[in-house]
């Protein structure tokens, strides 16, 4: 069941239920601290973000030093801590796209959204983020929503792309 997780379905479950799916986890990956990184990867899609109590959680069935399961999150950018937006814009900043204007496309979200790198809108709908390399260098600058990627992105085309996210 776990290989079949979405963050949508996670979503709809509630704190007790998203608790038993993080618990039939933990057991599955036999309690080692050896598979923090997938637990917690895994407790990110049920739980949306890793907040305070699931942390906690975590540590307590690994038998592991709450500060460690912390260094951990707070060491790979991939893990937040912070509830995310039901979509993820994510601004292309690998050397193509930083050459062909990627950080106007930064500057034109910041501004359309009102929200800076990292952070999520008031309504939950976005949050921003910068990557490094999306792989579309050929047809920078690029960004992604969720798993759509657009290519040939301007600063005029941005708020075309996100009005079909409402």
């Amino acid at each position: 069941m776990v290989n079949q997780l979405n963050r949508q379905m996670c979503s709809q479950l509630s704190e007790i239920k998203q608790f038993e799916l993080l618990t039939t986890t933990i057991e599955n990956y036999e309690a080692k601290e050896s598979n923090l990184i997938q637990i917690l990867h895994i407790a990110q899609v049920i739980f949306g973000y890793l907040p305070e109590n699931v942390l906690k959680f975590i540590a307590k069935e690994l038998s592991m030093p709450y500060s460690k399961v912390c260094g951990v999150v707070s060491f790979y950018s991939y893990f937040s801590t912070l509830p995310k937006g039901r979509h993820t814009i994510k601004i292309c900043l690998g050397t193509a796209c930083y050459v062909r204007g990627g950080t106007k496309l930064i500057e034109k979200i910041k501004e359309l959204l009102s929200i800076d790198v990292g952070e999520t809108t008031p309504d939950m709908k976005f949050s921003f983020e910068v990557m490094r390399c999306i792989g579309a260098c050929g047809l920078a600058p690029a960004m992604a929503i969720d798993d759509k990627v657009y290519k040939r992105v301007n600063p005029n085309k941005l708020k075309q792309i996100l009005d079909q996210y409402s």
